[in-house]
């Protein structure tokens, strides 16, 4: 590929037009404001909020707390399996315009169960929207069941228990919510469980957890990708590691910046983390709360930092390789990658 010959202004417009794999998105964080009015009313929900003005002005975090807190609240409104169906088909329709062909949603089930919702409700929905994001946008789509770190291991395995009739339904487990305070050594157990289920393990790490907290992701949860791990930056060794090993990162620009783990996208290693060989990848997070879906998120980024159409295709390619897809539909993807930077 002659990337040379592709000039700056071209960037922004392959940048929308490639095909990408979209490996850190929160359903529940696609929920945006609209949706949650309209869910509110047909469940008879009193929000907290009175319009959705509102509840966008909320959304002045100061950290990953402060975010929660909204988000937490606004999926309050998911109730019955048509709400959970209603939510993915929104965040498909999105990504399908941002031209997504494979993600791995993450959903929290432990969101919904502990305030009275069936499991069974929850996976049903999420799995009906997979299927019919197939049908409707050629996208395919799989689901990673995440444990909240800031409840017990003790309920991740009970949440583990509830889940385990609906094995076909989910790829894998990770590990989110608030970092402080809660290393992943606290889920060594339960995670030792879903490697011997055949389940993959990703976590969240290093994005307001320190550094050792990749290591213990890594080393503790035999995690098979990083979700963050922006923070390898302060531990060259780690870097070094992360680069040896082929380590992806689900890196999510404008979620570390709502989140003011940067300033802004100009102070964002995503560049440096190229550089130094590192397997990023580029993402959305929390989109309806944190400022763009995940074509939003490249263009922004590239638009603040010194990255070229060469870093878009790497980017990209990474998205696909560090999949849990199959290796043919890998290639097939990688092809068309090909045919947009031809």
């Amino acid at each position: 590929m002659t990337f040379d010959a592709i000039t700056p202004d071209r960037v922004p417009a392959l940048l929308r037009a490639m095909p990408k794999a979209e490996l850190h998105i929160h359903i529940e964080g696609s929920l945006e404001p609209e949706l949650i009015f309209r869910l509110a009313q047909r469940n008879g929900i009193a929000l907290p909020y009175p319009s959705v003005a509102a509840l966008r002005a909320a959304y002045a975090f100061t950290d990953l707390q402060s975010f929660l807190d909204v988000y937490y609240a606004g999926a309050s409104v998911l109730v019955c399996e048509d709400d959970f169906f209603d939510m993915g088909m929104a965040y498909f329709a999105r990504a399908a315009a941002d031209r997504v062909v494979h993600a791995e949603l993450f959903f929290d089930p432990q969101t919904h169960t502990g305030r009275g919702v069936a499991f069974a409700t929850v996976i049903g929905g999420l799995s009906r929207a997979c299927a019919q994001a197939t049908a409707a946008y050629g996208i395919d789509a799989s689901l990673i069941m995440c444990f909240l770190r800031h409840l017990s291991e003790a309920a991740a395995f009970a949440t583990l228990e509830q889940a385990l009739p609906y094995r076909d339904n989910f790829i894998g487990v990770g590990l989110d919510s608030g970092e402080r305070g809660n290393p992943p050594e606290k889920f060594a157990r339960v995670f030792a469980r879903c490697g011997e289920l055949g389940l993959h393990r990703v976590a969240h790490a290093g994005e307001e957890g320190p550094p050792a907290y990749i290591e213990a992701a890594l080393d503790v949860l035999h995690a098979e990708r990083i979700d963050h791990g922006v923070r390898c930056t302060e531990d060259p060794a780690l870097v070094a590691r992360l680069a040896r090993d082929r380590v992806p990162l689900t890196v999510c620009p404008l979620s570390n910046v709502k989140l003011c783990v940067y300033p802004d996208l100009a102070h964002h290693p995503l560049a440096r983390l190229l550089d130094a060989g590192i397997r990023a990848t580029v993402n959305s997070d929390d989109p309806a709360y944190f400022g763009g879906y995940v074509s939003q998120n490249f263009v922004d980024a590239f638009a603040a930092l010194p990255l070229t159409a060469r870093d878009a295709y790497t980017l990209a390619r990474n998205g696909f390789e560090a999949s849990f897809a199959t290796d043919d539909r890998k290639r097939g993807w990688v092809g068309q990658l090909d045919a947009v930077f031809a």
